[in-house]
């Protein structure tokens, strides 16, 4: 016998399911051919001894980690580790950027910092809008840092901005969840095709 649900939630629950679902299988069609460039961008740069860089706000925050995280430790399979580092995980750096000069500035310091010619940048924005995100990618581009932007919503400023040694990951929609979850699927995307280039994957 199932339990009462008198405002609906389970159909509220349903339709989140169904949008999402739809979502993916409609944004696979525009960005498959562009996560395989990234991917190759990516294990390339590994496979030289570069590092790949990642940045965001709030949720895209947690993003930037958790690709980190699969990257420096594993994603499915052991394989060695990979120079990966999140640039929104240090709060000395990140608090005192933001009281002494500008919040817009802490992400592009610390590329500034630690960027090298060969890097790789991962910008995550949903919105392509971020104030600190765009000024990473301006730094990252005096340093030849290469810049994998991971947007939505047509891409706001970020797209303007990148060039085209760049690669844009640009999901159709404007809901900032929907947006997120097809991140999510992205990034795991990402880490297999490295994985895959690196002989390691399943």
């Amino acid at each position: 016998m199932g339990h009462a649900d008198p405002h609906g939630l389970a159909a509220r629950a349903a339709g989140h399911f169904a949008e999402s679902a739809k979502l993916k299988l409609a944004a696979a069609a525009v960005l498959v051919e562009p996560i395989a460039r990234a991917g190759t961008l990516l294990a390339q740069a590994l496979q030289a001894g570069a590092k790949v860089l990642a940045c965001g706000n709030g949720g895209s925050a947690a993003d930037a980690q958790h690709f980190a995280a699969e990257l420096v430790n594993r994603f499915e399979v052991e394989r060695a580790p990979l120079a990966a580092v999140a640039l929104t995980t240090d709060s000395s750096t990140l608090t005192s950027i933001a009281n002494d000069y500008d919040y817009r500035q802490v992400f592009a310091k610390q590329v500034r910092a630690i960027g090298r010619r060969g890097d790789a940048l991962l910008a995550i924005s949903t919105s392509g809008n971020s104030a600190n995100v765009l000024e990473a990618i301006s730094v990252a581009h005096e340093l030849g840092v290469r810049v994998i932007a991971l947007t939505g919503n047509g891409g706001g400023k970020t797209a303007a901005l990148l060039g085209s040694e760049d690669v844009h990951l640009c999901v159709p929609h404007k809901n900032t969840a929907r947006i997120q979850e097809v991140h999510l699927l992205v990034l795991h995307c990402l880490c297999d095709a490295i994985d895959f280039q690196l002989g390691v994957a399943r």
